[in-house]
């Protein structure tokens, strides 16, 4: 793991359903998604897949990045991970 990186994330679940989150350990926290073990709210719609993250030097970076994210309409969030691609 590399030290100090935090990453904003965000899943397309089994059901076309976003999930959002943060971790300092991208890897290794879309394997615990995928084998029902991440959130409760990934648990029944596996598997996951990652749609899109950022990374950022502090976990309140991250946590603001995903905060923001969470805010938007399905619309919004879908240009957000557009644009940054």
């Amino acid at each position: 793991m590399e030290k100090n990186n935090y990453y904003f994330y965000v899943l397309e679940c089994g059901d076309g359903s976003y999930y959002a989150g943060y971790t300092n350990d991208l890897k290794r926290r879309i394997a615990v998604h995928n084998e029902g073990k991440g959130a409760k709210y990934t648990r029944g719609r596996l598997p996951v897949q990652l749609l899109y993250h950022e990374k950022f030097s502090s976990k309140s970076e991250a946590l603001q990045a995903e905060y923001r994210f969470k805010q938007l309409n399905r619309k919004k969030k879908e240009e957000y991970i557009r644009k940054e691609e």
